[in-house]
C-alpha cells in the first residue's frame, strides 16, 4: 500500500507531467492545422535540441549561463546578506542609507548595459556585474525585512541568558529572519536568471541568451529559439525547486515555526 504522503507526493509530480503532455499536444495541433512554415513544432525544437547537443554547443552554453548566474548571485549573497542584517540591526543607519537605496533599487538592471559595457567591455565581467546588480538588492531589502520582523521578546530572551549583541544577531535573530531571507533569495535569483538571458543578447558571445539572438539572426532558426527558450524555462524552475529544498533544513524550520 502507499503511504497517503506518499501518495500526495506522487500526485504532485503526475499532475503536472499530465498539463505538460496536454501543452505539448495542443502546441502541435496548432502548428498543423495553422500550417506555419516559420513557428517549429515540438518534434522540430526535439530535433534542434538534439543538433546542439550533437554539435557540443548546449552543455557548453548552459553552463556558460550557470557560471554567470552562480558568480554575479553569489557576489550578491556575500554582500547583501550581512550588510542587510547589519542595517536591520542598526535601524539609524538604515535611515541614513534608505533614501539611496530606494532610488537605485528601482533602475532596471537592462538600463546598466550601457554602462556595464563601459566600464568592463563586451564579455564575462559585463554580466556578471549585471546579474549582481539584479540580485543585490531583494536580497538586501529582504534581509533587512528580515531582522526587523523578529519579536522583540526574542532579543529580550537572548540578552537575559547573557548573550552579546554579535551572539544575538548570529543565533536568534539570523534564524528568525530566515525566511524572510530565503524567499528574498528565490526572488533574487529568478530575477538573475533572467538578467543573465538579456545580458547575452548583448554583451556577450555565449550562453542561452546569446544562443536565442544568434539562432534569430542566423537563418530564423526559431526551432533554437524555442529551444533555448525551454532550456531557460527548465532550468529556471529547476533552480527554483533546489533552492526550496533550503527550506527543509533544521535553522530554516525553527524560522518558520516562528513566523506561526
Amino acid at each position: 500500500m502507499i503511504s497517503r504522503a506518499w501518495g500526495k507526493k506522487l500526485e504532485q509530480l503526475v499532475w503536472p507531467i499530465l498539463l505538460g503532455v496536454v501543452l505539448l499536444i495542443i502546441w502541435h495541433y496548432c502548428v498543423k492545422w495553422s500550417g506555419t512554415k516559420v513557428f517549429p513544432s515540438p518534434l522540430d525544437v526535439q530535433k534542434g535540441m538534439a543538433e546542439l547537443a550533437r554539435r557540443g554547443v548546449l552543455w557548453g552554453y548552459i553552463g556558460d549561463s550557470l557560471r554567470r548566474v552562480g558568480l554575479g548571485f553569489g557576489a550578491a549573497v556575500i554582500f547583501g546578506v550581512p550588510l542587510g542584517l547589519t542595517l536591520g540591526w542598526y535601524p539609524a543607519a538604515a535611515q541614513v542609507v534608505d533614501p539611496v537605496i530606494q532610488m537605485v533599487r528601482p533602475i532596471s538592471p537592462i538600463a546598466w548595459i550601457p554602462i556595464s559595457i563601459v566600464w568592463f567591455g563586451v564579455g564575462d565581467s559585463g554580466a556578471v556585474f549585471l546579474i549582481f546588480l539584479a540580485a543585490f538588492f531583494p536580497i538586501l531589502v529582504a534581509s533587512m525585512n528580515g531582522v526587523r520582523s523578529v519579536p522583540s521578546i526574542f532579543r529580550r530572551a537572548g540578552r537575559n541568558f547573557g548573550l552579546s549583541p554579535l551572539q544575538l544577531l548570529a543565533k536568534v535573530v539570523f534564524p528568525a529572519s530566515l525566511p524572510q531571507i530565503i524567499i528574498g533569495l528565490r526572488i533574487a535569483l529568478g530575477i538573475a536568471w533572467l538578467v543573465v538571458v538579456a545580458a547575452e543578447m548583448i554583451a556577450v558571445d555565449s550562453g542561452l541568451g546569446y544562443l536565442v539572438i544568434d539562432a534569430r539572426n542566423s537563418g530564423k532558426r526559431y526551432d533554437l529559439v524555442i529551444a533555448a527558450m525551454l532550456m531557460i524555462g527548465l532550468i529556471g524552475l529547476s533552480l527554483d525547486i533546489l533552492f526550496r529544498q533550503l527550506e527543509a533544513f533544521k535553522a530554516v524550520r525553527w524560522g518558520f515555526r516562528n513566523e506561526g
